[in-house]
């Protein structure tokens, strides 16, 4: 992550995920974000729709020169980037995964802006909407209103894998020359 909002919601969504795969969505206090909150938005996980908006922050909106309440998400994007964008959000929210992205879009002026992308997901409780949250954070302080957003580059943030404590008792034990059964 190169952008200093979405470095710091991560940090935040990380820390109050505590051991589990995502928080829930009532463990996020815009509160004790609120410095972020013109670059956070939370989308409602209904794909036919096209990832519609929940709530966006009031930068996220000026960069689509609209509010966008209700709009979709994946319509801000080119039709080349549309369909990833919305598999990207699709993994994010089923397999409870993280996900940051490079972003073009174009000025008014023509002239390229880069932004960064991230996605993170809620923790799915049973009869509550499944929703995604994420920041989209310009590299450039004045960009006005830009369209035709464009993927660039991505990747999914996975979970550090730690050990279970009778694995690190093994390494513990072992010494020298390790055999592991069953790889060839």
């Amino acid at each position: 992550m190169k952008h200093p909002s979405s470095r710091a919601f991560f940090a935040y969504w990380d820390k109050k995920r505590g051991t589990a795969r995502a928080p829930d969505r009532a463990d996020i206090d815009p509160a004790a974000v609120r410095g972020l909150l013109g670059d956070i938005f939370v989308l409602s996980c209904e794909p036919n729709l096209g990832f519609p908006f929940r709530v966006a922050g009031t930068r996220v909106c000026a960069l689509a020169g609209t509010d966008l309440k209700d709009r979709s998400f994946a319509a801000l994007f080119t039709p080349a980037s549309r369909s990833e964008i919305e598999d990207i959000a699709t993994i994010v929210a089923d397999e409870t995964l993280g996900a940051i992205a490079g972003v073009t879009a174009t000025r008014e002026d023509g002239s390229k802006a880069h932004l960064e992308l991230l996605l993170l997901p809620f923790n799915a409780r049973p009869h509550t909407p499944v929703s995604v949250t994420g920041v989209l954070a310009p590299f450039d302080d004045e960009c006005g209103a830009l369209s035709a957003f464009t993927l660039t580059s991505w990747r999914y943030l996975h979970q550090p894998e730690k050990l279970l404590p009778r694995a690190i008792r093994k390494l513990q034990i072992a010494r020298g020359l390790m055999v592991y059964e069953g790889l060839r």
